[in-house]
C-alpha cells in the first residue's frame, strides 16, 4: 500500500483498556487509582482519567444545536435615550452584534434604537419598572422589522436575591406574551440561573434550579390563562458558565436535553426558546485581574461548544470597577476571535460523540433531573426557597468550594497561587468581610475570603507605613531548598507581604545567624527532609537565641513538629496547609510584634 494512502496512526498497535490499565497500575507503584488519577466532581459525579471506543457511554439526544448565528451581547446602561444609543452603536461599530440595555428610567424606544438595523442586530432589554408601557412602544416601534431578542424583568433574579416574590411581575409577564406574539424571535420570559452558580452552587444545582423556576413560573402564567405552548416559545434562559471547561460544555448539553424533557410533560414537543451564556462573578479576581482575560475566554469556549445562542462576557474589571472603553472593547473580541478566527459557532456540534463529553453530560443530565425531582416532591420551587432548603444545599457546595481554594487544591491563578507580587492593590476594592443574608442568594466572587485576608495586610501597610517583608532561608540539597523556596514564595505571596527571593547560606547555622538579624519580619526555612532532620532544630535554637519576636516557619512536613514548635517554630508551608489560617495567624502575630514595638 502507499505510504500515502495508510490510515492514521496505523503504524502503532491498538491499545486495549486492559493494557492501559495494566500499565497505569503498574507506574502507580501500588498508590490508589481512585484518589491519584479519578476527578471526584462536587457535582457528585466521578470523571476517569481515560475515554476510548470501550467505554460504555450514554450519548443524549436534544442536547441543542451549535449557533450558526452566535449572538455576542455586550451591556449598555441606558440613562438616558441618546446615551444610550451611542454607547450601542459604538459597540455596533466594535463587532458586537447584540445589545442589552439595561434601563432603569423611561426612555423613548425610537430614540434608543435610532439607526440600529433590528435586521442583523439582535437587541435585549433589563427592564425594572414601566415594562408593558415599554413594550407596547417597542411593538409599535419595530412592528414592520424583524426583531430578535428578549426581554428580561427578572422574575427569578429578584425573588432569589430579595426573598420577595412580587406577584404583579406574573401579570406583567403574560401581558409581554400577548403583546409579542408577533415576533417570535423575541422572547419576554427570561429565567435566569446566574444567581445559583455566583452564589457558590454547583453545576447540576444550578440546572436543577433553574428548570424548578420554570415550573413555578409555567404553573403561575397557565393560572392566567396563558397557553404552555406560548411560554415555552418565549422562554430565554440566562446561566452562568463557570471554569470547569469540559463540565461546563456539559452542563449546557444536559439543560437543552432536560429542558426538553420538562416540556414534553406539559405536553409540548416542539418549541423554540434560547439561552443566554454569561460569564460567572464568581470565577473573577481583583487581585492579578487581567487574568479574568483568560477565564473569560474558556467560559465563553464552553459555552459555545455547549451550543448556547448568545454569550455575554463581562468586562475584566467589572465586578470592582465601572468598566472602561477599552476593557469593553477587549471582552467583545474575546467572542468575536473565537466565532471569526476559531471558527466556534460555524462547526455543526463538534463536541458531539466525544466520550468524555458525552459522559459526563449524562451525568450531570441524571444528577439534575434526580435533584429537580427531589425539589418538587418537596413542594416545588417557592416553596423550597421559603423554608430555604434550596440555600442551605447551595451553602454546602460553597462552603466545600471555599474550603478547596483555602486549602490550595483548587487553584486560582493571582487569588490562592502565582500571586504578582509586583502589582499594587487599592485596599478599598478588596473585600472587608462577607456577611451575607442566608435566607437569600448572594452573587459574589469566591475569592472574598482572601481578599479579606489580604485587605488585612493593606490596613497594616497603611497604618505603620511598613509592608512585611519576608526572607526565604535556604541551605542544604540544592534541589529541595530550592523547590521549597520556590513553594513558599507562591504561598506567601498571596498575603501581599513583600517576598523577597531565596537567599542560599552556607549552613544552617549561617542562615539561622544571619536570618535572625536581618530586616524580614518573617523567616521561611527552606531545605530538605534529611537536612530538617539533621539541623532544624539547631537552626531554630540559634534563631531564637537570637530574635524572638520574627515569625518564623518551616517549608515542609517535618516529623518531629512537636519537638521545633517548642522550640520556637511557628508553623510550616506545605502542600496541606491551608492558606488563609496560616497566612492569618501571620498577620496577627506580626500586628502583635508592631504594637509591642510602639509600646
Amino acid at each position: 500500500m502507499d505510504k500515502k494512502n495508510k490510515p492514521l496512526f496505523s503504524e502503532f498497535p491498538p491499545v486495549s483498556t486492559e493494557q492501559w490499565m495494566e500499565r497505569v497500575t503498574a507506574d502507580l507503584k501500588g498508590a490508589d487509582f481512585d484518589k491519584k488519577l479519578v476527578w471526584k466532581n462536587l457535582n457528585g459525579i466521578n470523571i476517569q482519567p481515560c475515554y476510548s471506543s470501550e467505554t460504555e457511554s450514554t450519548q443524549l439526544k436534544n442536547t441543542g444545536e451549535n449557533s450558526q448565528t452566535l449572538v455576542n451581547y455586550r451591556t449598555v446602561a441606558v440613562c438616558c435615550s441618546e446615551t444610550g444609543n451611542e454607547a450601542a452603536k459604538k459597540a455596533i461599530e466594535e463587532g458586537i452584534n447584540g445589545v442589552i440595555f439595561q434601563i432603569i428610567s423611561d426612555v423613548k424606544v425610537e430614540d434608543l434604537l435610532q439607526d440600529i438595523d433590528l435586521k442583523t442586530i439582535t437587541v435585549a432589554f433589563e427592564l425594572y419598572t414601566n415594562a408593558v408601557a415599554f413594550t407596547k412602544n417597542l411593538v409599535n416601534y419595530a412592528k414592520d422589522k424583524d426583531l430578535k431578542g428578549y426581554i428580561n424583568t427578572r422574575p427569578i433574579s429578584n425573588y432569589v436575591t430579595t426573598g420577595s416574590f412580587d406577584e404583579s411581575q406574573v401579570d406583567v409577564l403574560a401581558e409581554l406574551i400577548q403583546l409579542t406574539a408577533d415576533f417570535p424571535n423575541f422572547k419576554v420570559l427570561t429565567i435566569s440561573g446566574t444567581e445559583f452558580l455566583d452564589s457558590g452552587a454547583n453545576q447540576v444545582q444550578e440546572i436543577a434550579y433553574t428548570l424548578n423556576a420554570l415550573v413555578f413560573l409555567t404553573e403561575k402564567l397557565k393560572a392566567k390563562g396563558v397557553a404552555v405552548q406560548d411560554i415555552f416559545n418565549n422562554l430565554n434562559v440566562l446561566l452562568a458558565i463557570g471554569l470547569e471547561y469540559f463540565v461546563e460544555i456539559g452542563k449546557f448539553r444536559a439543560f437543552n436535553n432536560l429542558l426538553t424533557e420538562v416540556a414534553a410533560k406539559y405536553g409540548i414537543s416542539d418549541f423554540s426558546n434560547t439561552i443566554t451564556a454569561k460569564t460567572s462573578i464568581w470565577s473573577k479576581s481583583i487581585t492579578d485581574a487581567e487574568t479574568n482575560l483568560l477565564r473569560c475566554t474558556t467560559e465563553a469556549m464552553s459555552a459555545i461548544l455547549g451550543n448556547v445562542d448568545g454569550v455575554l462576557i463581562d468586562p475584566y474589571d467589572a465586578t470592582f470597577n465601572s468598566p472602561s472603553d477599552f476593557s469593553s472593547r477587549i471582552a467583545g473580541n474575546i467572542t468575536t476571535i473565537l466565532r471569526e478566527e476559531s471558527y466556534f459557532g460555524k462547526v455543526s456540534n463538534p463536541v458531539d460523540g466525544s466520550y468524555y463529553i458525552e459522559e459526563v453530560t449524562s451525568k450531570i443530565a441524571e444528577k439534575a433531573l434526580e435533584l429537580f425531582k427531589a425539589i418538587e416532591n418537596k413542594g416545588g420551587f417557592y416553596t423550597t426557597f421559603e423554608n430555604e432548603t434550596i440555600q442551605q444545599q447551595i451553602a454546602e457546595i460553597r462552603l466545600q468550594k471555599l474550603k478547596l481554594l483555602s486549602q490550595r487544591r483548587t487553584a486560582m491563578v493571582g487569588i490562592n497561587k502565582y500571586p504578582n507580587l509586583m502589582e499594587t492593590v487599592d485596599k478599598n476594592l478588596l473585600s472587608k468581610d462577607n456577611t451575607a443574608n442566608p435566607k437569600v442568594l448572594t452573587p459574589r466572587r469566591a475569592s472574598l475570603e482572601i481578599e479579606a485576608m489580604r485587605r488585612v495586610t493593606e490596613d497594616l501597610v497603611q497604618e505603620t507605613n511598613i509592608r512585611p517583608i519576608v526572607q526565604l532561608a535556604s541551605y542544604g540539597n540544592l534541589t529541595m531548598r530550592k523547590a521549597r523556596a520556590a513553594f513558599a514564595y507562591d504561598f506567601i505571596g498571596v498575603s501581599g507581604f513583600d517576598v523577597h527571593q531565596e537567599e542560599s547560606f552556607e549552613n544552617a547555622t549561617v542562615a539561622a545567624y544571619e536570618s535572625a538579624k536581618s530586616n524580614a519580619h518573617v523567616v521561611v526555612i527552606c531545605s530538605s527532609d534529611d537536612d530538617y532532620n539533621a539541623t532544624a532544630l539547631d537552626f531554630i535554637n540559634t534563631f531564637r537565641a537570637v530574635n524572638k519576636d520574627k515569625v518564623l516557619l518551616l517549608a515542609g512536613a517535618p516529623k518531629n513538629m512537636a519537638e521545633l514548635t517548642e522550640a520556637g517554630l511557628d508553623g510550616v508551608v506545605n502542600m496541606r496547609t491551608d492558606v488563609l489560617v496560616t497566612l492569618s495567624a501571620i498577620q496577627k502575630k506580626i500586628q502583635e510584634t508592631f504594637k509591642s514595638l510602639e509600646v
